[in-house]
């Protein structure tokens, strides 16, 4: 996203601090030092727990990954792929994270490479607990509770490790989290904000269609607009983006964010917005082809479709994030003309080894899902070319007020996308901040069976 807060009650820190992980050296200025192995390596550039080898771009021969500044200022994405992750071969970890604020790409970035090893240190915890106990519903359901247990666990600690990170603002600077770990045929997702995780799957005639595996959330979906409310929170929408409906402190027009869960955003958190995750479970077969991580500067512009579509044809492996993140950067110039373009982050993770998909040639592909003239007149688009997406701090603009009541009264129209089989929890964090009760989000088809 890559939006300002100016918020006027912004904490400010000394940014000058740098720190490393697991051999990872990235400078918190917003000067990468990540490549550290060089260029052979596509991306490696260190040793994670347990050995994990840490990618923060580049490819292998299942990953391929990409991102690329927008027009909005620093590159406020990042992106981590963990290989052999918690020292079992074969299993992965990944991540994307769209940060937003002034201090959004600081945020992005710490949360990228410490993340990852906490979930990882939570899992081992949770798999040595499991082994020693004898319950029968822990057979029925061997692996979703503890990783759920582990990344609520996870995701809780880095919210309050980034709370009292005092080189980094976070008050107002905040980041969405998308990730995936995969072990054999297990597949575990969770998901802060709204960025989003797809599947390429192959339905009974074998012909490729697209999963969404998330939800993208939003402050406008029904169980995040009643959390936030209770908090006395403010869910409304500008005049200037009708569609845009975003989180404002109850009595300051600040900060609009643009989601209801991130990590950071401390101005927030007391009035609704919070760090808990959607976890989901996929049990993988043989018809799952890969998995798409983008922030949401890419699904913007893209179907679902188009961009499994987009992946398959790519003629080398390697290329798949690279040709999604340009392909989106070519619609949103015919789409939003005016407005300026994301940042778009991308991780590709292939389940099989690389065979043709797709019997169509990529110029016809490219004709099918990227008739530019079509696009720019595609009325399922709503208008957002004054929108800056994500985050937007606007103290002189007037809030209508009226769509808090128009929310109230309709929000129970809108989708909310899988929400309806929700069920409640909570975590008691430390100190005097309040957190609201969080829910989370198992689709049907998407529990273990």
């Amino acid at each position: 996203m890559g939006a300002c807060c100016t918020c006027h009650r912004v904490r400010q820190f000394d940014h000058q601090g740098n720190y490393r992980h697991h051999n990872i050296v990235h400078n918190i200025n917003g000067d990468d030092k990540d490549n550290i192995h060089g260029e052979d390596d596509h991306g490696v550039v260190g040793k994670g727990d347990f050995g994990a080898n840490i990618r923060l771009h580049g490819y292998s021969k299942f990953v391929s990954m990409y991102s690329q500044q927008g027009k909005k200022g620093i590159n406020q994405d990042a992106m981590t792929v963990w290989e052999n992750f918690g020292g079992d071969k074969g299993a992965f970890f990944c991540g994307v994270f769209d940060g937003h604020g002034p201090s959004g790409h600081k945020v992005a970035h710490y949360v990228r490479d410490l993340l990852p090893s906490k979930i990882s240190s939570s899992l081992k915890e949770s798999n040595e607990i499991r082994s020693t106990e004898n319950d029968e519903e822990s057979d029925q359901h061997p692996l979703f509770d503890a990783w759920k247990a582990a990344y609520l666990k996870s995701y809780k600690e880095m919210d309050e490790q980034l709370e009292r990170e005092p080189s980094i603002e976070s008050y107002s600077s905040g980041t969405t989290a998308v990730t995936l770990f995969k072990q054999e045929e297990h597949l575990f997702i969770g998901n802060l904000g709204d960025s989003r995780a797809i599947i390429c799957t192959r339905d009974e005639k074998n012909q490729l269609i697209s999963q969404q595996l998330t939800v993208d959330l939003k402050p406008h979906l029904p169980s995040e607009y009643e959390r936030i409310k209770s908090c006395q929170g403010r869910v409304m929408a500008m005049e200037q983006e009708p569609n845009v409906y975003r989180v404002w402190m109850p009595d300051e027009d600040c900060p609009g964010l643009a989601m209801a869960r991130a990590f950071g955003d401390f101005c927030l958190k007391d009035y609704g917005l919070i760090s808990v995750p959607e976890v989901y479970y996929r049990k993988l077969t043989e018809s799952d082809e890969f998995v798409v991580l983008a922030t949401d500067g890419l699904w913007d512009v893209l179907s679902n479709d188009e961009v499994i579509r987009i992946v398959a044809t790519t003629r080398k492996r390697s290329l798949a994030a690279r040709t999604l993140v340009e392909s989106a950067v070519r619609a949103w110039k015919y789409k939003y003309p005016r407005a300026k373009v994301d940042d778009c982050g991308v991780v590709c993770l292939f389940f099989k080894r690389q065979k043709p998909l797709l019997t169509k040639s990529m110029s016809e592909v490219t004709q099918l899902s990227f008739n530019h003239a079509e696009l720019a007149n595609d009325q399922n688009y709503p208008d957002i070319t004054k929108t800056d997406d994500g985050l937007d701090t606007l103290l002189n603009y007037q809030v209508k007020e009226g769509y808090d009541q128009e929310i109230a009264g309709g929000v129970q129209n809108g989708s909310d996308n899988g929400n309806k089989n929700s069920s409640t929890e909570h975590l008691h964090y430390r100190g005097q901040r309040r957190r609201s009760a969080m829910k989370f989000v198992y689709p049907e088809d998407q529990k273990i069976l």
